[in-house]
Order: structure tokens, then sequence, then C-alpha cells
């Protein structure tokens, strides 16, 4: 789950709302910003499969707020 954190908060990550919430907890600052930015998207992420696992559902994302938000200005 930390290598996916890692990868989603990379530069290489898709730009998506946990991204997105992932940057802005890592930019709160402080010495260990990053590395608790990280295992929070991890968390994160564990609760979304474990509810996907759990309910039997397929994951459809939402609309990202940031994109409707610059679209409609």
């Amino acid at each position: 789950m930390v290598q996916g954190a890692h990868h989603i908060l990379g530069w290489f990550g898709q730009d998506s709302d946990l991204w997105h919430w992932g940057l802005k907890l890592a930019e709160r600052g402080g010495k260990n910003a990053k590395k608790q930015a990280v295992v929070a998207v991890s968390r994160k992420l564990a609760a979304l499969l474990h509810k996907l696992w759990v309910n039997g559902e397929v994951y459809e994302p939402p609309c990202n707020n940031h994109k409707m938000e610059s679209a409609a200005a």
C-alpha cells in the first residue's frame, strides 16, 4: 500500500482527487510531512479496497472536483 501511495504522490502519479489531497497534506510543512502524507494516502487506499472487497463493487472514480472547478472558470 505504501508503494502505491508513493506512486500516486510521485511525479508520475495521475491527476486525481487523492493526489491533490495527498499533496495538500505534504505541503503543510514540517520535517516529516511527506512521510505522513504517504502513510495517510496508503491508509485511504486500504480503506477503499476493503470497502470494495466487502461489498463486491466495481470501483468507479468520482468526478475530480478540481477539474470541474477549473472548467467552470
